[in-house]
């Protein structure tokens, strides 16, 4: 949680001014009682009234300047509160987008959503209660304790036994619900990964008509972070009925004694007034300073979570920037993905150069889908060397590697907005006549103009106005508009029919003599026109050639030729 609070510095002077401002208000405060012991003293018990407008006037004018005052403090603590927050979501996202891949596959999805929504909103409120409260209810405790004693000394004595008495009931009970409300923190994160699967599976759920399944689950997550968040919250409901017997027990034996005290001419009415003013003062500020403690408790729990989060690591980055792609070389490549005991990938090698294209192809599982991110530099080989124009791929900079490289994932991802905003994620300069040539490319333009406002037609979050195959070709052209060396097209074309499918190979081998392209299919009809071929087999290089060459010495090629063009047939 410390490493965090770095990010707070630009509002070091907030940080500074509402504590203070509290403070100022909480001074004020304690000299009300004592306006209240002269307005009784000398004003109401010798009816003079004069005095009493007077000392009422004065209440009005310190209730005036300590709201002035709290107004201040809570400005201050909310701007620092609200921009620490803004600071530490922008670093969590800039950490999230300079993550591997492989460290991203580690901490999940659904965790990295709640440490920058729900853990970072803990941590502002936390932020924003510690700047306000940490000083100012310790301050008005003690400060009602020393007060008191300048009333009366034998009264005051009582507050001297209330005060640790009250203490301990509130820690304690702090220290009973605090690893209970860490425990309430992690049942919620596991809510919110079964919501996010959901959501984000509730065709397939509906397809499988498993809603009643699915809501039962969801029922008993919800039921057991219930059942957790009401025991926590009885453990915590006690505090408030506890202090309030002790402050009232306090107030009572102070009435009491005062009232003798008072009858012997020892202490006066008002003094007696401002005792039980005092003592209903360190009441509120206790509960407030225990809500605070919680408050805190929670927020550095979340703060924990971000801190392990943002010290996974990053990407490691070289230093040597990338002109140009020449040629790619793998050397004895094995790879296995975070957590998993066996390899995805086991000694490949192959080489590619400029101008050639290279089709990969297997059946599910065989590890294509790794190669395609190997070469993208999105994961470290596991062992081998991945050699860019002789060099390691490791010693170039991500972001010259990655103008270098265009690619069309397996899944189709659009972003909410127009056609031309998702083609422009390719090239962000992009003209109308580029856009048009891509679409033309990726035989995506019939489709394109004949939506309302062609390239400025509106696409739908996740590009769900869109068919599979027009995602996928939408994909492509914002893959082709890239002026990039290497282009690789992870099964980008599952979704299109054998007659699309043939215009878009046709215009992908016209890319150019300067390029290198992949594809990467389980269809033998799109690659079998490649210059080379790849078999994969359970991670391993089964053979390479090619079609002509395959078809005499592959059998596992020859299986998928003959099984797909049969069935086409």
């Amino acid at each position: 949680m410390f490493k965090i609070l770095k990010y707070i510095k630009p509002y070091a002077l907030q940080c500074v001014l509402a504590p203070l401002f509290k403070l100022l208000e909480a001074s004020f405060e304690l000299f009300v009682p004592l306006v209240i012991i002269s307005m009784v003293d000398n004003g109401i018990a010798v009816n003079n009234k004069t005095h009493i407008i007077y000392m009422g006037l004065l209440l009005v004018s310190l209730a005036a300047i300590g709201l002035a005052m709290s107004i201040t403090a809570q400005y201050f603590s909310a701007k620092a509160a609200s921009g620490y927050a803004g600071i530490l979501r922008a670093k969590i996202f800039d950490d999230i987008e300079h993550k591997s891949y492989k460290e991203i596959d580690s901490i999940g999805v659904t965790t990295m959503i709640t440490r920058i929504t729900s853990d970072v909103n803990q941590v502002q409120t936390g932020v924003n209660l510690f700047l306000r409260l940490l000083l100012r209810s310790p301050f008005v405790v003690f400060g009602a304790v020393i007060m008191a004693f300048t009333v009366n000394v034998k009264e005051a004595l009582i507050f001297v036994v209330a005060i640790p008495l009250l203490f301990i009931i509130v820690f304690m009970i702090l220290l009973g619900s605090i690893p209970l409300y860490k425990k309430v923190q992690s049942k919620l994160e596991d809510v919110l990964t079964l919501f996010r699967e959901n959501l984000l599976g509730v065709r397939v759920i509906r397809a499988f008509t498993m809603e009643e399944e699915e809501t039962e689950k969801t029922e008993k997550e919800i039921d057991s972070l219930s059942a957790i968040s009401l025991f926590v919250g009885r453990i915590s409901s006690l505090l408030n009925p506890i202090t309030f017997v002790v402050i009232n027990l306090a107030t009572y034996i102070i009435l009491v004694n005062g009232s003798f005290l008072v009858d012997e001419g020892a202490i006066t009415q008002g003094e007696i007034m401002a005792l039980v003013n005092y003592m209903s003062q360190i009441l509120v500020e206790l509960v407030k300073f225990a809500n605070l403690v919680i408050t805190v408790t929670k927020s550095v729990a979340c703060g924990d979570r971000i801190e392990a989060m943002l010290s996974e690591g990053s990407i490691e980055d070289g230093s040597e920037e990338l002109e140009s792609i020449e040629s790619i070389e793998f050397k004895n490549v094995s790879f296995a993905y975070e957590g998993e005991g066996e390899n995805a990938l086991f000694s490949i090698n192959l080489s590619l150069k400029k101008g050639e294209s290279i089709g990969i192809i297997g059946g599910t599982g065989s590890g294509k889908s790794t190669v395609a991110s190997l070469l993208c530099g999105f994961y470290p080989a596991s062992s081998g060397e991945i050699l860019v124009n002789g060099r390691n791929i490791k010693e170039y900079s991500k972001e010259s590697l990655n103008k270098r490289i265009s690619i069309s994932p397996q899944f189709s991802v659009l972003f909410k907005g127009t056609v031309k905003d998702n083609l422009k994620w390719g090239k962000e300069d992009a003209t109308d006549d580029e856009m048009w040539k891509a679409l033309d490319m990726a035989s995506a333009t019939e489709f394109i103009k004949g939506k309302d406002g062609q390239l400025n037609a509106e696409v739908k979050e996740g590009g769900s106005n869109f068919s599979g195959g027009q995602k996928q070709r939408l994909s492509i052209a914002r893959c082709l508009i890239k002026n990039s060396d290497l282009y690789v097209l992870d099964d980008s074309t599952s979704a299109l029919d054998n007659i699309t499918l043939k215009e878009v190979n046709k215009n992908l081998k016209a890319l150019g003599e300067d390029k290198i392209l992949v594809v990467i299919s389980q269809r033998a009809s799109q690659i079998m026109d490649m210059d080379t071929i790849i078999v994969l087999e359970d991670g391993h290089m089964e053979s390479m050639g090619t079609h002509e060459e395959l078809m005499r010495s592959s059998e596992v090629y020859k299986e998928i030729y003959r099984t797909q063009f049969s069935n086409e047939e």
